[in-house]
C-alpha cells in the first residue's frame, strides 16, 4: 500500500520529468536556444533578406502558413490578429511574422491580401516567403511538420532579439498567452 507521502513524492517527480520532456519535445522552452537558420526569405517589399537579420533586434513570434489553406491557417491568422491588438498596447520590440510554406502557390500579392484580410499592421506584423529549397530545412529546424495536407503545425515559434528560437508553443496558442510569453522573453537579458 502506498502512503500519501510516497504518492505525493511520486507525483512531484513526474511533474519534474514532464517539464524536462516538454523542454525537449514538440513544445515548450528550447534549451539551449537555437540560432535561426541562415536561409533567405523574400520580404513584402520583394527584397531578399536573411532570416536571422529579419528576426534580429525584436522578440518575434513566427507562424507557418500558406494563403491557399482553408483549415488551420485562417484560425492562425485570427490568433495573430488578436495578438497584434494586444501588442498595440506594448512598446516597440515585439512583432509577429507569418512565414509561407508554399512558395509555389504564394506570391507577394497573395501574401499582402492574406495580411490585409486579418488587419495586419506593418511593422508590428510582417510576412515573408522562403525559397522552395528552404521550406523543408525550415520545417525541420522548427519541428514544424505535421501529417496531412497542411504539412505544418499550428504552433507559434518565439525568437529572442538575437534571432534564437527560445520557445515552441502548443498548437493554436491563446493570443493572450502568446503575448505574455513574448513579454517574458523580452525582459530576459
Amino acid at each position: 500500500m502506498t502512503t500519501r507521502r510516497e504518492w505525493l513524492l511520486g507525483a512531484a517527480a513526474c511533474g519534474l520529468l514532464w517539464n524536462e520532456a516538454a523542454a525537449h519535445g514538440s513544445f515548450g522552452p528550447v534549451q539551449p536556444a537555437l540560432p535561426a537558420p541562415g536561409l533567405s526569405v523574400q520580404d513584402m517589399a520583394g527584397k531578399s533578406v536573411a532570416l536571422p537579420s529579419l528576426l534580429t533586434g525584436q522578440v518575434t513570434a513566427v507562424q507557418l502558413m500558406f494563403t491557399g489553406c482553408s483549415a488551420t491557417c485562417p484560425i492562425q491568422g485570427a490568433v495573430f490578429a488578436d495578438a497584434q491588438a494586444r501588442l498595440a498596447k506594448e512598446g516597440a520590440g515585439l512583432r509577429l511574422l507569418s512565414l509561407s510554406i508554399d512558395p509555389l502557390g504564394d506570391d507577394l500579392p497573395a501574401m499582402r491580401a492574406w495580411l490585409a484580410k486579418f488587419g495586419a499592421q506593418s511593422p508590428r506584423w510582417a510576412a515573408a516567403l522562403p525559397k522552395l529549397k528552404d521550406v523543408d530545412p525550415l520545417l525541420d529546424f522548427l519541428r514544424g511538420r505535421a501529417p496531412g495536407t497542411d504539412r505544418h503545425t499550428a504552433q507559434a515559434f518565439v525568437f529572442d532579439r538575437q534571432a534564437r528560437l527560445v520557445y515552441r508553443t502548443e498548437d493554436m496558442p491563446q493570443p493572450e498567452e502568446l503575448v505574455k510569453l513574448m513579454q517574458r522573453v523580452a525582459v530576459r537579458v
